[in-house]
């Protein structure tokens, strides 16, 4: 028999090591990890917004020419484009009738009416296609025609509504529908961890049905702020929601717990600026005014402002935008749905 201790297992041996160790076991690694990402998108909500939102600035404004434009109406457009840093984009009408068309289509955001071989111009500019926009063009008219000897009349054409001077009450309430989206989709994943595909995404169309219900009971309904048309807002709205809450619901089947860290990403840090609701898309950047129309929040603000100041000319584009991301993320859901968190536990789907 040997007169040997038997040896002890022992943990590492160094200080630091064994702090590490210790660390790595705690509550205080993911907290630390939750901090450093909380830090980092702190300072990416506050960079995009700022970036796209605090200084707009022109970059392709499309605007419809009418009449004969003469010598110093020519002059006129060539103060115009310097004005506006080379940033309008002129397409000649013959027809008035034709260039309304096209501000009602969404193909151009004003005309530029010329009287008198060019000593007059009436700009008839569409609050609704974008009041800062109308803004700018109204300002760089104003100066360029005192400068030029045009005289210059303004009228909008397309005004907003009175409950929505500046235009916001669209992206507010697309806002509301991308965030309640992603954020009831986690709490379904926390609270209702067991539903299977179906039901997952069942209750998900649900609460973006009556989720959207409610945002036009309140804003149009309760407050007034908007005039809507009911069932196409409600329908873009609920379409909204629901591609949201799938958006997160995919990116929890990829990447488990830390979903929201794309989606707040893809639809907040990137697609809310992106958007063109509070910044007209030819005052935004132009990375940002390519990709906002690809994601939901830009889709939703798109459908959603031409469905209430433009009836009649909606654009098949945001409702395929919107029904491609619901498709792509229940795709994903439903081919990996046993790494969704709930379906890795044991109780069966319903």
């Amino acid at each position: 028999m040997s007169g040997r201790a038997p040896r002890r297992a022992t943990g590492p041996r160094s200080g630091p090591a064994r702090w590490w160790a210790a660390f790595r076991r705690s509550p205080f690694l993911p907290a630390a990890v939750v901090t450093a990402i909380l830090t980092v998108a702190a300072g990416l909500f506050a960079g995009s917004y700022t970036y796209s939102m605090a200084d707009p600035a022109p970059r392709s404004i499309p605007v419809a020419v009418v009449g004969e434009q003469g010598t110093r109406g020519g002059a006129f457009l060539a103060g115009m484009g310097e004005a506006l840093n080379a940033s309008l984009r002129i397409r000649p009408y013959r027809r008035h009738a034709a260039a309304v068309t096209a501000v009602e289509e969404q193909k151009v955001y004003a005309i530029f009416r010329f009287h008198g071989a060019g000593a007059a111009v009436t700009l008839e500019v569409s609050g609704a296609s974008g009041v800062s926009v109308a803004e700018l063009l109204e300002r760089a008219a104003a100066q360029v025609g005192a400068r030029t000897g045009v005289r210059v009349a303004v009228r909008d054409i397309r005004p907003l509504q009175p409950g929505d001077p500046r235009g916001l009450a669209v992206f507010y309430i697309s806002l509301a529908a991308v965030i309640v989206g992603f954020v009831g989709a986690t709490q379904l994943s926390i609270h209702a961890r067991a539903l299977g595909p179906v039901a997952r995404t069942a209750a998900t169309a649900v609460y973006a049905l009556l989720g959207g219900l409610a945002i036009v009971a309140t804003v149009d309904g309760l407050l007034g702020a908007l005039e809507l048309p009911f069932p196409e807002s409600w329908l873009i709205l609920a379409l909204t929601m629901f591609a949201s809450g799938m958006v997160f619901t995919m990116f929890n089947t990829l990447v488990g717990r830390w979903a929201i860290i794309p989606t707040w990403g893809l639809m907040v840090v990137i697609g809310n600026p992106s958007s063109g609701g509070a910044v007209s898309w030819p005052l935004l950047p132009s990375p940002l005014a390519v990709i906002g129309r690809w994601l939901p929040p830009g889709a939703s603000v798109d459908a959603q402002h031409t469905a209430i100041y433009f009836p009649g000319h909606q654009h098949p584009f945001p409702f395929a935008v919107l029904a491609g991301w619901a498709l792509v993320s229940c795709a994903v859901f439903w081919t990996w749905h046993h790494r969704h968190p709930g379906g890795r536990e044991d109780a069966p789907p319903r």
